[in-house]
């Protein structure tokens, strides 16, 4: 009887135990209760904030400045604050992909932070 991971399809080994918070694979029931209490001190974020932030000030990388991707939120930003040399057409793109960012959050596509945590609804 071998037994097969829900998300991926791999098989799994006889001792693997699952963290019932996240889904995370973990060996032996003391990481699993350990996983779960490390997971559980962990601020939740809001699916309906990161939307609202990525819709109205998307073009700042607020949301994602939110939601822990710092990278992607500085170069949403630093394409707004210098993309006006280039007569708008950072600020314009930055907003564009803000706003598309926004409404992926609400619907649901893009649903988890930058330490993997589901956002809460």
């Amino acid at each position: 009887m071998a037994k097969f991971c829900v998300k991926c399809g791999n098989e799994l080994e006889e001792d693997v135990k699952f963290c019932p918070n996240c889904g995370m694979a973990t060996s032996g029931e003391q990481n699993v209760n350990n996983h779960v209490n490390q997971s559980v001190n962990e601020t939740v974020k809001s699916k309906i904030a990161a939307g609202i932030l990525g819709i109205f000030f998307g073009y700042l990388g607020i949301h994602n400045f939110y939601l822990g991707y710092t990278d992607k939120a500085v170069v949403q930003l630093l394409l707004t604050l210098v993309g006006w040399i280039f007569c708008g057409i950072g600020p314009a793109v930055a907003a564009i992909w803000g706003f598309v960012e926004g409404i992926l959050i609400l619907c649901g596509s893009i649903n988890r932070d930058a330490k993997g945590n589901l956002l809460s609804d």
